[in-house]
């Protein structure tokens, strides 16, 4: 496997032993020591998957997941996090990371966490198919797969990274219900018991920006007991 990845790390030690082995497993691996180096690279595009610190020197980790998904680079990204940083933790991926390690951490588990978000990521790719992306048109909600746009009755839609991969995730999939640990799984690509609340936090926000009425809402429904599901054509009388 020859994914380019990219580590953000500004601990000479860490990053020496983890571009070692990551270069044994056969990847190209580009390092930076600051957060102003790294979001240089990192904006440039052709990344398989961006390893970033979240304490840096210059530009912090955070401000780099967020810019990166301003910019509308879906390149994934692994967080590496202590174990005090339990609010930027849940922040970034918020702010649209895949995933997270804490400090200190085994290479094993690096390399299987390195492992899993590329394997996903190219299973995205195949089932996107060749050509482009499509626009789903749902009663006025219209999701534009490809430009990641969204409009309710012709007005844009201002939505996070995560926000919109969830919404795709229920669009594509009307009538089906998820429970919470699979949209974990499926949107942020990973699964952890205690996280539910970023779900529920998330479903709370997109109601607001795409209901009439959030309390009552029409798109994206409580299945009572498990889960939620979006609503059938049938259903928005579409």
């Amino acid at each position: 496997m020859d994914a380019r990845i990219l580590l953000i790390e500004d601990d000479p030690e860490i990053a020496g032993l983890v571009t070692l082995h990551l270069r044994d497993e056969g990847h190209p691996v580009e390092h930076a020591a600051s957060g102003d180096a790294g979001l240089r690279l990192a904006l440039q595009g052709g990344w398989a998957l961006i390893i970033l610190d979240l304490m840096l020197p210059g530009v912090g980790g955070l401000d780099i997941c967020r810019q990166l998904r301003e910019h509308e680079h879906r390149v994934p990204i692994l967080m590496l996090t202590a174990k005090s940083e339990e609010i930027d933790k849940v922040l970034g991926l918020e702010l649209g990371a895949d995933d997270y390690l804490t400090k200190p951490f085994s290479i094993r588990e690096l390399l299987a966490r390195v492992k899993a978000i590329l394997r996903r990521a190219q299973m995205v790719a195949e089932a996107a198919g060749p050509g482009p992306l499509p626009q789903l048109d749902y009663d006025g909600l219209t999701i534009n797969l490809g430009k990641r746009r969204v409009t309710l009755s012709g007005k844009p839609v201002e939505l996070t990274a995560k926000e919109f991969d969830l919404l795709a995730l229920f669009a594509n999939n009307p009538g089906k219900p998820f429970n919470r640990e699979q949209l974990l799984n499926q949107v942020w690509g990973y699964s952890y018991t205690g996280y539910e609340h970023t779900v529920n936090s998330h479903i709370n926000r997109l109601r607001a920006k795409i209901e009439a009425d959030p309390s009552h809402p029409r798109y994206i429904i409580t299945v009572w007991g498990f889960g939620y599901r979006f609503a059938e054509p049938g259903e928005l009388g579409a």
